[in-house]
């Protein structure tokens, strides 16, 4: 039976830091349906919903946090990628490529998260470039090497 997600998505690169490229550090997830998979929050947009709404829904969903407590910022990127054949089964038939809005949630520190153990495994903080090389997705490896440029911007 063919799924109803939509192909359009957030991914939220969850940080800390402000001051040195060197200081921050990044929250990865581990897929439960990958083990080994890494990446940042991710998820589709729900009918009715903005691309803020998904992004402050997924990280409740996938962290435990409440993302209205943080500094949430809308990157204004967009990627657009081929959908992996082992999930296209979720999207309607004919579906093939996804829009993918990125943000940034910046916390003060690292701090404990409390996982949807049908999504994920475990997580880790990680400093940049550790992040970066650990996650499975070249959009999400994008992001968080685009995180300085963020982080001093504003």
């Amino acid at each position: 039976m063919p799924g109803n997600k939509q192909p359009v998505s957030v991914l939220v690169v969850v940080y800390t830091g402000s001051g040195q490229a060197r200081d921050i550090k990044v929250l990865l997830l581990e897929r439960a349906d990958h083990p080994g998979y890494w990446q940042s929050v991710t998820g589709s947009c729900e009918a009715g919903e903005t691309l803020v709404e998904t992004a402050r829904r997924e990280v409740r969903e996938e962290t435990g946090l409440d993302a209205c407590q943080y500094a949430l910022s809308d990157w204004q990127v967009q990627n657009v990628y081929e959908i992996y054949p082992q999930w296209r089964h979720r999207y309607p038939p004919g579906i093939t490529h996804n829009t993918e809005h990125v943000f940034g949630l910046q916390l003060p520190y690292p701090v404990a998260i409390r996982l949807a153990p049908n999504e994920h495994l475990n997580f880790q903080w990680l400093a940049l470039q550790d992040a970066a090389e650990k996650v499975f997705s070249p959009s999400n490896r994008a992001a968080i090497l685009q995180l300085p440029q963020h982080v001093f911007a504003g």
